[in-house]
Parts: structure tokens; C-alpha cells; sequence
């Protein structure tokens, strides 16, 4: 057997490989080193001089610098492809070894590009795992017959009727479709961006919509590109219709929650009761918002983190807006003094001039500071403020006013009670009143 394999091996060489047809292509092949070293350079250099900064920013410009990148390389396959059209077509010669050699270098050329053009892992595994195989059996001369085999693979969606054929999906459509649909997930992606750039940088549109602009693109386009994809490979879209209710029960049961927030965030940006820029509270998070996506709205906090709210969230517990139609918001300092202080009035005055010395409050409305009640250690006032500048806290405008109340009553010898309780025992074992061993 070994001897078979090794004759069969030999007999390939002398009949294949050791053939001026075939020297011929292996001196092209490492020819080509030559023109790609003369023209890879310049390629480059005109790329990043005139090519390069007229691009919009994002995927154009890394595209290019790719191809920059790439420069030799590119002109290398140029160079085969030009060889094995003079061998081919002006020679009638074989061809296989350059064929080859372009198919493994447009391989290696395609993983590079979106490894350095998306720099996504996930699609540079996805090329990488697609343009090895396909160049590979392109080498060796069997990608037609796999591509034939593929066609024979077939899955029937749609019996045939009297009215049409049957409708069926082979390996090779799904292979084709997936292909597509990645690609002009690409390019949608690209136009969606560039139009809600666009959109972002127009200032007659209030953020609200531009957000609901966003949101629309965003879900429309992989949609599209779906559908387009689709009706590429010749796949009758009226054939899925049986599959209408299955789908619809799964969604309705297992995308419920998914659904409701994406119909909710729907809902929030067409009434505009919250919007990127939004200063608001929802529970315990107070913050405001940085994005507004189709699941979640994203809500920076004072401390610097990021909560990530669900849409229904909002709807369903309510949210309180700092700044839904106006910044001027009204903030309450509470505090109390001793029920020994001789002049209740000057108490109001002192708490009014403290929040008219803090930058962050307004003069106009003027501050007020009500007596609220008759509490058990203290009585009880409520300092009342504007701000306008909810965005930049109000937790830490009203420590500066109670700091400023604080220096000002050890000022005026005003006490600030603390809880006190009187014990009264009206009956005991023990004898409180007895003498201790030392006054005996």
C-alpha cells in the first residue's frame, strides 16, 4: 500500500510538477513578489495621501487603512490574477499552480481585512473559518464539486399545491444567504450609523426623537438586510407563512419580557417623558441618562456607574424627571432646634441666609423656611430652595447648606437637640434611694 501511495506520488511529480508548463508557473507564482514590492509601496502611499482622509469616519477609514496596510499584498494577488489570464486565455496553458497560490492568497488578504477593518473577534473567527476551507478546496480543484454537493442537500419548507412547486432550502442557499445577509449586515449597519450621526448632529431635532430615529434605523436595517438576503438566493418569503403561528405563540411566551421592553422604550421616547440628557430617579438610582437603547436606558450615576434600567421598568413603577420640562427644581432641607430657643424668628432668618450664600441656589424664588411642627425633641423647620442645575446634584447643595446652618446656630449658642428619653419607675425590688458602704 505504501509503495502504491508512493509511486502514485512519484508519477504526479514527473507528469505534473516536473513540466516546463509547470516550472513556467512556479517562477510567476514567486515572480510575483517583484511587481508587488514595486507597487505595494506607491499603492499604499496614495491610499493614506488622497484616499484615506476623505472617508467618513468608522469603518471607511479602518477599511482603507486596511487595504493600506495590505498594500503588497493586494498587489501580489493583482499580479497572479494578470498571469493567470496571460496563461490561460493568451497562452491556452494549465494554470492550476497560480490558481492556487491567488486562491490561498485571497484567503489570507480577506481574514486580514476584516481582522484590521472590523476588529471583532467573532467576524474575524467567522472569516477565518470560511476563507481557509474555501481557498483550500479551490487549490486543490473540488470547491465546484462541493459546491454541486451542497445543491443536492435540501430541506423541504413548502409541499407542493396545486397552485406552486415545493418550496426547498438547500445547504448550498443557506450557505449563500448567511453570506449575504452578513455582508449587507455590514453595509447597514455602515448607512444606519452615518444617518444617525447625521440625525445626531442636527440641532432642530430635540434629543428625544433623535433617540427614536436611532431606535427605528437600528431595527429596520438588520430587517432589510434579511429580507434582502433572501430574495438574492430566490427564497419565497409567502412560504413561511405556515410558520406565522408557531413563531407568534414563541414570542408571545418566551420573548414576553424582551418584547414589552422594546415596545416600552418605544413607548417612552414617542411621549417624551424621558430622554438622553434626562436628569431623573427611578427607586433608588438617581442619575441621568447617557443612552437610551432598545432594551434598556442607561443611567449614570454621581459615582460614576452605569445602571442599566429595562425599558418597562419605567412604565410600570414610574420615574421621577429633574428635568423633564424645566431645570428649575425645588429642594427641601429639613432640620430642628431646641424647644429652649428664645427666637423662633431668627432661626427662619439664619437657614434663608445660608441658602442665599450657596452659588447653586436662586435668588429668585427667594428661599423659605417654614416651622412644620411640634416634634418630640425638637421643633421642626423645612428650608425650601431652587436649583437649576439638578444634573450637577442635590445631595451635595444641601449638605452645604446645612453646613453653613450648622456653623451659623454654634454661632448664635442655637442648639440642635438629639433624641432624649425620661425614665419613670413606678415600682422595684431595688432600693434606688439606699446609701452606698462608703456613706454608711
Amino acid at each position: 500500500m505504501a509503495q502504491r501511495v508512493l509511486g502514485d506520488v512519484i508519477n504526479w511529480v514527473r507528469t505534473d510538477l516536473l513540466t516546463i508548463n509547470s516550472l513556467i508557473q512556479l517562477g510567476l507564482v514567486f515572480g510575483a513578489i517583484i511587481p508587488a514590492i514595486m507597487f505595494g509601496p506607491r499603492l499604499k502611499d496614495f491610499i493614506q495621501r488622497h484616499l484615506q482622509k476623505r472617508l467618513p469616519q468608522g469603518l471607511p477609514q479602518r477599511l482603507a487603512m486596511a487595504v493600506a496596510t495590505l498594500a503588497t499584498p493586494i498587489a501580489a494577488f493583482l499580479a497572479l490574477t494578470i498571469f493567470a489570464a496571460i496563461l490561460e486565455d493568451g497562452m491556452g496553458k494549465a494554470d492550476q499552480f497560480v490558481d492556487a497560490a491567488q486562491s490561498l492568497l485571497a484567503a489570507w488578504i480577506v481574514v486580514r481585512l476584516v481582522t484590521l477593518a472590523i476588529r471583532s473577534p467573532f467576524w474575524s473567527k467567522v472569516a477565518f473559518y470560511v476563507a481557509w476551507p474555501i481557498a483550500a478546496l479551490d487549490a486543490f480543484g473540488v470547491l465546484g464539486d462541493v459546491f454541486t454537493w451542497m445543491q443536492t442537500v435540501s430541506l423541504t419548507i413548502s409541499p407542493a399545491t396545486e397552485d406552486r412547486g415545493a418550496v426547498e432550502l438547500t445547504l448550498y442557499d443557506v450557505l449563500r444567504a448567511g453570506v449575504i445577509f452578513a455582508i449587507f449586515m455590514q453595509l447597514a449597519g455602515l448607512v444606519s450609523g452615518l444617518v444617525v450621526n447625521r440625525v445626531q448632529e442636527t440641532d432642530e431635532i430635540n434629543p428625544s426623537l433623535k433617540a427614536l430615529i436611532a431606535k427605528i434605523i437600528n431595527f429596520i436595517t438588520p430587517v432589510i438586510a434579511l429580507v434582502i438576503a433572501l430574495q438574492l438566493i430566490g427564497f419565497n418569503l409567502a412560504s413561511l407563512a405556515i410558520f406565522s403561528g408557531a413563531v407568534g405563540l414563541g414570542i408571545g411566551l418566551g420573548l414576553q419580557k424582551i418584547i414589552g421592553n422594546f415596545l416600552a422604550g418605544f413607548t417612552l421616547l414617542a411621549d417624551k417623558s424621558i430622554k438622553p440628557g434626562d436628569t431623573i430617579q427611578i427607586g433608588d438610582t438617581f442619575g441621568w441618562i447617557t443612552e437610551m437603547k432598545s432594551r434598556y436606558v442607561s443611567i449614570r450615576t454621581r459615582d460614576g456607574t452605569e445602571h442599566l434600567i429595562p425599558n418597562a421598568q419605567f412604565i410600570e413603577e414610574g420615574v421621577v424627571n429633574w428635568s423633564h420640562n424645566d431645570k428649575n427644581v425645588r429642594c427641601h432641607a429639613p432640620f430642628g432646634v431646641s424647644y429652649s430657643t428664645p427666637d423662633m424668628r431668627r432661626v427662619q432668618e439664619i437657614a434663608v441666609e445660608a441658602a442665599l450664600s450657596t452659588p447653586r441656589v436662586q435668588q429668585t424664588p427667594k428661599p423659605v423656611c417654614n416651622m412644620m411642627e411640634y416634634g418630640d425633641n425638637s421643633v421642626n423647620f423645612d428650608l425650601r430652595f431652587w436649583i437649576t442645575d439638578p444634573p450637577n446634584g442635590i445631595a451635595n447643595v444641601r449638605s452645604e447648606i446645612l453646613f453653613k446652618i450648622w456653623e451659623a446656630f454654634r454661632e448664635e449658642n442655637i442648639e440642635i437637640p438629639f433624641p432624649q428619653r425620661d425614665l419613670h419607675i413606678r415600682s422595684s425590688d431595688v432600693d434606688f434611694m439606699a446609701k452606698g458602704p462608703s456613706e454608711a
